[in-house]
This record gives structure tokens, C-alpha cells and sequence, in this order.
């Protein structure tokens, strides 16, 4: 700590700017290649994602209909799609 308060104020500075050009971040920040690679990859798992809770929440959701036989229209409609889903391959 002491050394530090010992150098020179654009040394200090020059130090921590090689510090932070050094970090991962601003070094994929750089190119452009990776800033696009990194944001194409980030957006096929955002889809992917978004299909993948959608497709969970929603057979949760007709599942969980199918369960209320007593209501004439909600639980045979439901009930119809359990089958399909069912029977498709």
C-alpha cells in the first residue's frame, strides 16, 4: 500500500488503465467479430431458453385444465388437447 502512495500519480494511473485493458471484458469489447459472436451465441440461448420455459409452462397449464372434468368446456377442451399432445410422435 505504501509502495503505491509512492509512485507517481500517472504512474498510479497508467497502471490501472493497463489493468483494465487487460480485463477479459474490454478485450472481447474490442473486435467487433467477438462483440457479434458473443451477442449471437447470447441470443441463441435466449431463444432456446424462452422455447424451452414456454413449451414447460404451457403443458404444465393444459395439464393442469385437463384436471377440472367438472367444467363442461375448459375440461373437455383440455382434456382433447392432453390427447393430441399425446398421440403425436
Amino acid at each position: 500500500m505504501t509502495k503505491d502512495l509512492q509512485k507517481d500519480p500517472i504512474e498510479q494511473l497508467t497502471d490501472e488503465v493497463r489493468k483494465l485493458n487487460s480485463h477479459n471484458f474490454i478485450r472481447v469489447q474490442n473486435s467487433l467479430w467477438r462483440v457479434l459472436g458473443y451477442q449471437f451465441l447470447r441470443g441463441l440461448a435466449f431463444g432456446l431458453g424462452t422455447v424451452l420455459g414456454a413449451s414447460v409452462l404451457v403443458s404444465l397449464l393444459v395439464w393442469w385444465l385437463s384436471q377440472f372434468e367438472f367444467l363442461p368446456i375448459i375440461g373437455e377442451w383440455a382434456a382433447e388437447l392432453v390427447k393430441q399432445i399425446e398421440s403425436s410422435p
